[in-house]
């Protein structure tokens, strides 16, 4: 899953890594990204309008929903694109969630121990991610997440969809709405790109928020 994750790299990182042209903006950042929060993402906020780079909520939950329906952070690579609640939002509304690693909890003599995942040369991932007006009329999102490849695998047994460079501009396009299309153009990261590390159980808290949580434990 992608429970809580990390965004620190500067605007200009960001918009280097996407290739596309964005307005620039001040980023705040954040080592302890945790749900039911505003979260930085990438979108089209409709067919005819620009790209973006705004806030949405990390919890979905589609405006059409009833009151008491799931807000779900992750949506599975195995049925997003075919389940009611998630399939509109991934013909039509798909979005990347910039971060520089995510935290994953490994069951260790009883208790568990925060590992830090992450690029090897630490540049930004991009998350798949989709996205839906909420019934508050804001943007709210899930996280899509695969079965855990490479070293991750090592940690838990999913992991966010991170894809590749090459895959960037097709998953945000709005035009692209079919469903075994955009599964042929959206590839993940290669798994022997990613690294990670123990680190300090400070991070269990949401409220800690600094540079020391990705330090090596």
């Amino acid at each position: 899953m992608c429970g809580r994750f990390a965004l620190y790299s500067p605007y200009p990182k960001l918009s280097q890594a996407l290739r596309l042209p964005l307005e620039p903006e001040e980023l705040t950042p954040r080592y302890n990204v945790a749900p039911g929060a505003w979260i930085t993402a990438v979108r089209h906020p409709s067919d005819d309008t620009p790209l973006v780079m705004d806030e949405v909520w990390w919890g979905y939950r589609p405006h059409w929903a009833k009151d008491k329906a799931p807000e779900p952070i992750n949506a599975t690579i195995e049925k997003v694109a075919t389940s009611n609640y998630f399939r509109g939002a991934f013909a039509h509304h798909r979005c990347l969630v910039p971060a520089d690693g995510w935290y994953e909890w490994l069951p260790v003599d009883g208790r568990k121990q925060p590992h830090f995942l992450c690029r090897g040369d630490r540049k930004p991932i991009w998350l798949a991610g989709i996205w839906s007006e909420r019934p508050d009329g804001k943007p709210g999102c899930a996280i899509l997440t695969e079965p855990a490849r490479g070293v991750a695998a090592e940690i838990h047994s999913r992991m966010p969809l991170a894809l590749d460079a090459d895959s960037l501009e097709p998953w945000i396009d709005p035009h692209l709405t079919d469903r075994e299309t955009i599964r042929h153009v959206a590839h993940h990261l290669p798994a022997e790109r990613i690294t990670h590390w123990p680190v300090s159980t400070r991070v269990n808290r949401p409220g800690n928020d600094n540079a020391s949580l990705i330090v090596p434990a």
